[in-house]
């Protein structure tokens, strides 16, 4: 088969299926081997993440040689496309040694100016959320779905995620607890799955910080393709990494931005 046969989405779909394929036979086993990666503190890797990298990048190598890659295991491969995909095998690792349902594989293809396409998938539950400049949707056990972002319209009436109560440093944390006194309901440790949530009109806000660029890109393209707006405490571009706003609508993201950006 021509290398360039298949279109990017469905480059980045096998991408997902062979992410899938080798990370369920490591999840909720007792015997799962997992490693530290910090001196201090809890970053933890396993088989199941690194077996999902190879297998990623083993699809790129047969059907996109000249594109680079980012990876969170495996780092950088410097293509000669101008494009770069960006892959997190396991987003929410920790999520995923303790059995919950939350980590999710990320793909995102990217340029300098950040990504133009993104997949969010969870493979135990069998769902999957893709966004790109003309798709929004997310197929799963109940079929398929478009993605729209919800319309709320102010912060007293918003759900806000973010993954862990530590959100970063202490400055980090009085942020996001600024804006979590001014919504409805607040819920923690939800990884990349807040974000397909958020996507999906389930929820209105999602804060975090201390993000690398593999964790926030494939969100960003899924959730501008379903109305939704993500941007630095600043309000300025996220695919980098760091703070994060993800919002449903720019009345809510006005609300919350206006509290984060004096921290």
């Amino acid at each position: 088969m021509d290398k360039m046969s298949l279109s990017d989405l469905e480059v980045a779909e096998e991408m997902a299926d062979a992410a899938r394929a080798a990370i369920l036979p490591f999840f909720r086993q007792s015997n799962l081997e997992t490693s530290n990666k910090l001196d201090q503190g809890f970053d933890p890797v396993t088989v199941a993440d690194r077996a999902a990298e190879k297998a990623m990048r083993a699809v790129l190598a047969r059907h996109r040689p000249q594109d680079g890659i980012f990876g969170e295991e495996y780092g950088q491969h410097e293509g000669q496309s101008g494009r770069t995909w960006v892959l997190d095998p396991i987003d929410g690792t920790r999520g995923f040694i303790s059995g919950t349902p939350t980590w999710g594989v990320l793909i995102a293809l990217s340029t300098q100016d950040g990504p133009t396409m993104g997949i969010i998938d969870q493979p135990y539950i069998g769902e999957r959320f893709i966004g790109s400049a003309d798709i929004a949707r997310s197929h799963g056990p109940t079929g398929d779905m478009s993605l729209k972002t919800r319309s709320t319209p102010s912060l007293d009436q918003a759900i806000l995620f973010t993954t862990f109560p530590e959100v970063g440093a202490s400055e980090d944390r009085a942020g996001f607890e600024a804006v979590s006194q001014h919504v409805r309901l607040t819920r923690y440790g939800m990884d990349c799955y807040a974000y397909a949530l958020l996507a999906a009109g389930q929820v209105d806000l999602v804060i975090e910080a201390g993000l690398n660029a593999y964790d926030i890109q494939a969100p960003i393209a899924v959730i501008h393709a379903a109305g939704g707006i993500v941007t630095d405490w600043q309000g300025g571009p996220a695919h980098n990494g760091g703070r994060a706003l993800a919002a449903a609508n720019p009345q809510i993201h006005a609300a919350a931005l206006e509290i984060l950006r004096n921290f």
